[in-house]
């Protein structure tokens, strides 16, 4: 048990002391950065899956099915 309360109160020293938080300006861009990309990404998948679905229909077209 003494070697956990070491262990949490060593962690807490190092959050606190130790690790270098970005500034609220930094972690801001940060965040738009990420957004951006994300919704480029996204946007990217779903044009792919568009026209896979797209090329799909076109290749298994049953007549009479549809």
């Amino acid at each position: 048990m003494r070697k956990l309360g070491k262990y949490l109160k060593e962690t807490y020293d190092e959050l606190v002391n130790k690790v270098t938080w970005p500034s609220a300006d930094d972690l801001q861009s940060s965040v738009i950065v990420v957004s951006i990309a994300s919704l480029i990404i996204a946007l990217i998948v779903w044009l792919m899956d568009v026209f896979f679905s797209w090329g799909m229909d076109l290749m298994f077209k049953i007549p009479g099915l549809a």
